[in-house]
């Protein structure tokens, strides 16, 4: 199999494209480095198509591990024959693989083993290939009748060679193909309740029919999990009379066969007994792994939302962690994020200390001159909103606050990240330190809890674990390399994402930063434990080093590239000291108009390399969040029942999900824009719309208060 010729046939790339870029892989780069920084080799792959490259690249290899193996075992059988070995050339799929190898495949002890071992596998041969027999399979079965291999009767003799047949039909690879097919496209998904009477999420599900082909990946999830829970039962429901008219054709050969009705038999007790459970498993975990694949993706999408948005840099901030009974823990974290305050209020039933919680709160946001208050979206969120919203008035500058997304914030608090950065702190305490950084840096904060934590998407816990784990790490290092590290504040937790760098490096890099108080360059890095040349050529470029010796170093230019962006800024008339963010409209001008084809010739690098390079020193440690929108902050609240039809609101993007998008518009239940209200005309998936952390305006359609549901729409009126 050649790999490049087919990945560049299912990717619609270069053959060249697709040798240097697993040329590349091969090498130990990683994804981020190669996207980034080795451009004009893979002709500018962004790091998703890298990624999916990657994945799909890992499955044709273990599809060509498979397929030797499969041949070396039918070789040592003596079962290898020509026709045999071009069928499995031609496989491109594992299922193919299998097929073909079923007849092969050590079996458990079967019907059709014992069948075997008493002998009548030549009267199994009869049935299927004599041609014009003179006598009836009944009377024929009478000549293996041996009550010492406990054949006793003529009966028995005929049941055990129709089980062999009927074992040999269903390992038949070439039928299986056709039925597969056939289930795949006149097959019906048919979900019934197991107790019509039961209340659940599923009731819409409780008597169900969906076309196969046509059943939506949100929906193939859900009947998944109705089933796993016991209140549905799910099947693929078939054409029956087609089915038997195609494997008849197998078997019979005329219609005056006089062992026609045997061999109908033997089909019915094939499709009923063995190949019908065995072709519905196959249908349904290929519609659970396509469904799967597709909310991982999603998941992924959701994430890079999350993680991208925009920093709220230079504001002290008041973390609020919400609960009722227990209370709302507050915590004040200075612009570098160090925790400066911290308290807990009951301002919320059943408590309502109003009074005490009013002073505690006030005396924090004066003391500290906080301007941004960040309310978790937890337990009690709305209810503090109400109580923050009332006391904005009464401060003697202007603060704002904005719901922040608290997922994932109980796994960081009890983690042993966060007992090693407040040993003495109470767990919630340090939950509300998170929700205020996260804020502040959402990328930074959110780097610290396992991504699975956070809850971006449809079904999280239903589909492979491994695969969702690695998507999500990948998004969360795509993210990291797309931003950029500051090496003198990042965390440990931060710095492990960089590409190139694992977990005990990145500890390395901290505990050396501790030793020599800062670093000023990125060469120092190369004096960390463990982190070598080859590190140091995937890392560097991704390392910030803010008023370092060389302003090259608070960029994404690469080190591998200094000597041609000074060779540029010389012939531009830039100065290392011009390469700050106060000088970005001199370099705007200094670097806008230049003709970069025939310069990267004369520089000697790549165009793709140079326009990065121009792009970088316009606009030196340059944030690519800040061109993003900044989340909604409010000074007032609303309630559900304040919501009327047609009325306008701007909202935060919270959730996008197969059929639609989650919005919070600043009451306690979030609204949802269903895929048909995205905008005017045809949406193939919300995703090409919006995105989490999105600022949209949406316009009210319908408000639930009893059922806590809200109808809204993006289009225009």
């Amino acid at each position: 199999m050649d790999l490049v010729k087919l990945l560049a046939g299912e990717f619609h790339l270069k053959t060249s494209q697709v040798a240097q870029t697993l040329a590349l892989l091969e090498e130990g780069n990683t994804i981020p480095f190669i996207a980034r920084y080795r451009k004009e080799m893979t002709g500018g792959l962004s790091d998703e198509v890298l990624r999916d490259l990657h994945q799909r690249l890992t499955y044709l290899q273990n599809l060509s591990q498979r397929r030797e193996d499969v041949i070396r075992h039918i070789t040592e059988l003596e079962a290898m024959t020509p026709e045999l070995e071009e069928k499995l050339a031609k496989a491109t799929t594992l299922t193919e693989i299998e097929d073909i190898y079923r007849p092969y495949k050590p079996k458990r002890r079967t019907r059709a083993t014992i069948a075997r071992e008493k002998g009548l596998e030549p009267l199994a041969a009869w049935l299927t290939t004599v041609e014009n027999p003179s006598q009836d399979p009944l009377t024929e079965a009478a000549n293996y009748i041996d009550p010492e291999k406990d054949v006793n009767t003529a009966e028995e003799a005929l049941q055990g060679a129709m089980d062999i047949v009927a074992e040999d039909l269903s390992d038949n690879g070439d039928l299986r193909k056709k039925l597969r097919r056939l289930m795949w496209q006149q097959g019906d998904v048919v979900s019934k309740a197991k107790d019509p009477e039961a209340e659940s999420v599923y009731e819409m599900y409780y008597d169900h029919t969906e076309t196969v082909r046509k059943m939506p990946d949100h929906r193939i999830l859900a009947v998944n999990r109705g089933e796993k829970e016991d209140f549905l039962k799910v099947a693929i429901a078939v054409p029956e009379a087609g089915i038997l008219t195609q494997m008849e054709k197998e078997l019979i050969r005329t219609e005056t066969d006089i062992r026609n009705d045997t061999l109908r038999a033997i089909v019915a007790d094939t499709w009923k007994r063995l190949l019908q459970p065995s072709l519905e498993r196959e249908i349904r975990n290929e519609l659970t792994e396509r469904a799967e694949a597709a909310a991982i993706v999603l998941f992924g999408k959701n994430m890079t939302g999350l993680l991208m948005q925009p920093p709220i840099a230079g504001q002290v901030v008041l973390g609020i962690d919400p609960a009722y009974r227990t209370g709302c823990k507050l915590a004040v974290v200075d612009e570098t994020g160090k925790l400066l305050d911290y308290s807990t209020i009951y301002p919320v039933p059943p408590q309502h200390e109003m009074v005490k919680s009013t002073a505690v709160t006030k005396k924090m946001v004066v003391e500290h001159h906080i301007t941004a208050i960040a309310i978790g979206n937890g337990t009690g969120s709305r209810e503090t909103e109400q109580f923050v919203a009332s006391l904005i008035p009464d401060f003697p500058h202007q603060v704002a606050f904005v719901i922040v997304s608290e997922a994932g914030a109980s796994v960081y608090s009890a983690s042993k990240l966060a007992t090693k950065e407040f040993p003495d702190l109470d767990v919630s305490i340090r939950g509300a330190v998170s929700i205020g950084r996260r804020l502040q840096d959402p990328l930074a904060e959110l780097v610290k809890i396992d991504p699975k934590a956070i809850g971006v998407g449809q079904y999280q816990h239903d589909v492979n674990q491994k695969q969702l784990e690695e998507r999500l790490t990948g998004v969360v290092e795509d993210c990291v390399n797309r931003v950029g590290v500051d090496v003198n504040t990042a965390s440990p937790s931060l710095l492990q994402y960089v590409a190139g760098v694992s977990k005990s490096v990145a500890e390395n890099i901290v505990d050396y930063r501790n030793e020599i108080g800062r670093y000023t360059n990125r060469k120092q890095l190369l004096k960390v434990p463990r982190l070598g040349p080859a590190a140091y050529t995937q890392c560097a470029g991704f390392l910030r080093i803010r008023d370092g010796k060389t302003p090259l170093d608070n960029t994404g230019v690469h080190p591998e590239s200094y000597e041609a962006a000074k060779a540029l800024m010389k012939k531009t008339g830039i100065e290392a000291g011009d390469l700050t963010s106060a000088n970005s409209s001199i370099l705007e001008e200094k670097l806008s108009g230049l003709s970069l084809t025939p310069l990267s010739e004369e520089l000697s690098i790549g165009l793709p390399t140079l326009q990065d390079m121009v792009a970088e020193l316009k606009k030196p440690g340059r944030d690519p969040r800040e061109e993003l929108q900044k989340p909604v902050f409010r000074t007032d609240v609303m309630k559900m029942e304040d919501l009327e039809t047609d009325m306008e609101l701007t909202g935060t993007v919270r959730n996008v999900i197969d059929f639609g998008a989650f919005v919070d518009i600043g009451v306690k239940q979030d609204g949802l824009v269903h895929i048909s209200e995205l905008k005017e005309g045809y949406v193939k998936h919300p995703l090409d719309v919006v995105s989490v952390g999105d600022v949209v305006t949406v316009r009210v359609l319908s408000v639930d208060v009893k059922r806590q549901r809200i109808a809204l729409s993006m289009k225009k009126k």
